[in-house]
């Protein structure tokens, strides 16, 4: 098996990198690094590969034992948990610029609308499994972003979105949290500057097969659309793709339920729980 891993942590990697490019520039053997800064050869290894953090002592020492100046200490702060998944660290500065917002989502409640409860509760049901220090880190980021839907936000961004009836049956974190949830649902569907509406199943369309989209108008009347699924991503703002896509969620659009029918149908599956 190979020593890297594309997988792992690229902020790990990097600075594990660094040290193991310092080291082997300075001339020093592995084995002479480990008892320099008093740990053992393996854990310098499992840093060298992004397997581990580098331990504040390590790059202090690293520095003065390969004449890094510094360099390596100034890494140590991009060491912790990303706030967000990879595939979205490209969307999220998008998204913080928007004026509008329109989400069709097909399976998942949308992070802009979910509960603490239900946030943590997919967090911490991830494949494979988060640690707790990336739990936190994440939902404080997603809770954070609920900022941008404030009716007192300025300039006030509008959202649209459309909910697939899936998304309303699966009680994610069992049914106390999920009666939260769509409680919650309802509430900020309430706001002036957002409307919530239900796709129900004998309504679904061929367009709304095709998986979740988000398209944002930002402040500078830029348009972008994004998709995400699994492990990927896409971020674009070609006139055709965005194009393709608000004609797919208008259509999406139209058959959902109004927003006052959407209401309705909601508080119908929360009295069902």
């Amino acid at each position: 098996m190979a020593d890297t891993n594309g997988e792992l942590p690229a902020n790990l990697r990097y600075l594990g990198n660094q040290f193991q490019l310092w080291r082997v520039d300075a001339g020093v053997r592995r084995e002479a690094a480990a008892e320099a800064v008093g740990y053992s050869v393996e854990t310098v290894k499992s840093v060298e590969y992004g397997r581990r953090k580098c331990p504040p002592k390590m790059a202090l020492i690293g520095d003065e034992l390969f004449g890094a100046k510094g360099k390596l200490k100034a890494g140590l702060q991009y060491q912790e948990p990303e706030k967000y998944a990879p595939q979205a660290q490209d969307f999220i500065p998008v998204e913080q610029q928007a004026s509008w917002l329109w989400t069709y989502e097909s399976t998942l409640m949308p992070g802009l609308l979910q509960t603490e409860r239900h946030a943590r509760s997919l967090m911490e049901d991830h494949c494979p499994p988060f640690d707790d220090e990336t739990v936190e880190q994440r939902l404080t980021a997603r809770m954070d972003r609920q900022k941008l839907l404030s009716p007192d936000a300025k300039p006030l961004v509008e959202y649209s979105c459309v909910l697939a009836e899936a998304v309303l049956r699966v009680p994610v974190g069992g049914r106390d949290t999920h009666r939260e949830q769509l409680q919650h649902l309802l509430k900020v569907g309430g706001q002036r500057n957002v409307s919530v509406q239900v796709l129900p199943f004998e309504c679904v369309t061929e367009a709304a097969m095709l998986g979740p989209m988000v398209i944002v108008e930002t402040r500078e009347q830029e348009l972008y659309g994004y998709m995400e699924v699994h492990m990927a991503s896409s971020l674009t703002s070609d006139p055709r793709d965005t194009n393709t896509l608000m004609r797919r969620y208008g259509m999406i659009r139209m058959q959902a339920l109004s927003v006052e029918e959407s209401a309705r149908f909601i508080e119908r599956t929360v009295a069902e729980l």
